[in-house]
């Protein structure tokens, strides 16, 4: 698979395409048509590849940084950017994509604009539902995933331990180790 999907909700993956937003070299997942597609089949929006144009490519990054405003804002509890509130709606608006039953079971037919449309859609769902008090960004500061903290206590606090858990948890180990071996050296020169 080329995308992960730690969250669990499309729309909350689909703005976490961008790797390493802050950092200093960010990484877009989002890098080509062939991107978008594989985006949608892996999420399983649709079983099989979309045809995606660089227009709608232009379209679906749109409708990510328009996603990930309104999550940071509702995380911080700033006011919605209208511009990006208006690119979610408008989105929405499209019919969604349509399941369909054949011989083999069911399948899911689709065009971009309704995949896209099934990503808003579920922006508005989370953003607008009860689990709002439990959105929260990945703690590692490369990291700018977001996520629905169902843990116990609402205590968690990586996307997913591995790897931003293990990163954070091994640097502070590390930083723990640094701490008390200068410590120690301090101790045996004073001595």
């Amino acid at each position: 698979m080329e995308h992960v999907f730690p969250s669990g909700r499309p729309a909350l993956d689909f703005a976490g395409t961008l790797r390493a937003r802050r950092g200093p070299s960010p990484r877009e997942m989002l890098h080509s048509p062939e991107s978008l597609s594989s985006w949608f089949r892996e999420c399983r929006i649709v079983e099989s590849d979309i045809a995606c144009r660089p227009l709608d490519l232009r379209k679906a990054v749109a409708l990510r940084e328009a996603i990930y405003h309104l999550v940071v804002a509702r995380i911080t509890g700033a006011r919605y950017d209208q511009e990006a509130l208006g690119v979610v709606n408008d989105t929405a608006r499209q019919p969604p994509p349509v399941p369909q039953l054949t011989e083999d079971g069911r399948r899911v037919e689709a065009t971009v604009q309704q995949a896209l449309s099934h990503v808003a859609r579920d922006a508005i769902a989370v953003l607008g539902g009860p689990e709002v008090p439990l959105l929260k960004e990945c703690a590692n500061p490369d990291c700018t995933q977001f996520f629905i903290d169902h843990s116990r206590g609402a205590r968690r606090e990586w996307c997913r331990m591995d790897p931003c858990g293990n990163k954070i948890k091994a640097a502070a180990y590390r930083a723990r180790k640094r701490a008390s071996g200068e410590s120690g050296i301090a101790a045996n020169v004073s001595s």
